[in-house]
């Protein structure tokens, strides 16, 4: 019996260093596969009954993201999306969530003002930087001046081209706010290990109607 107790032990060892070890990549992986399956599940119906929840906009609330949290999205499996996004040049494909609560954005990208509309304003995103690449908005950290934008609410497809990308303070939230005559689109995610924040920011070029061609840059 003591040597199964000892064995136990070891390998219960073995199993709790391989998680801390790989933590990073499980989580990439859950968060991968979360919002692939939102993504292609989604509805147009759906998306109008979500429009219709509420959601939070607490910044201060926003932690980086764990492990824990991130079961806790895939066990609830109830985010509020509200549509897709895709930046092609950096092959990123998420739903767009509705605040900025735990499983918004352990699902995708979550909006960041309440009674956002695209293609409207200065329409507001944000989303967790993962070391794990390709995963959540880590890949906005490769955009380029110049690249193009897709977001969709599935029944119109709304088209940005970047103008800016810039390293902000996490204060100078003055950026995500409407400007007038401007139809903008705010990407915002960590930079420096959480010190500051990436800003990616595009002006509205194009509005097409939701249809399987033009929805097939988020499939």
């Amino acid at each position: 019996m003591k040597r199964f107790w000892k064995w136990f032990g070891t390998i219960l060892v073995v199993l709790v260093a391989l998680i801390l070890i790989f933590n990073a990549q499980i989580k990439g992986l859950m968060v991968k596969e979360l919002a692939q399956e939102q993504l292609t599940s989604v509805t147009r119906k759906q998306i109008k009954q979500n429009e219709l929840r509420d959601g939070s906009f607490n910044y201060s609330k926003v932690k980086p993201i764990t492990a824990k949290q991130v079961v806790r999205a895939n066990l609830k499996h109830n985010a509020a999306v509200l549509g897709k996004i895709a930046i092609p040049a950096v092959n990123l494909k998420l739903p767009i969530v509705k605040g900025m609560d735990d499983t918004a954005l352990s699902t995708g990208a979550g909006t960041m003002k309440p009674d956002e509309k695209m293609g409207h304003g200065n329409y507001a995103l944000a989303g967790h930087y993962m070391t794990q690449k390709g995963a959540l908005f880590s890949p906005l950290e490769d955009t380029k001046i110049g690249d193009l934008v897709y977001i969709t609410d599935l029944k119109n497809v709304y088209i940005y081209k970047i103008t800016l990308k810039q390293i902000i303070s996490p204060h100078a939230t003055w950026m995500i706010n409407d400007q007038k005559g401007s139809k903008l689109l705010s990407l915002v995610t960590c930079a420096d290990g959480g010190a500051n924040r990436w800003i990616v920011q595009g002006d509205l070029v194009q509005t097409q109607v939701a249809n399987r061609a033009t929805l097939s840059t988020f499939s």
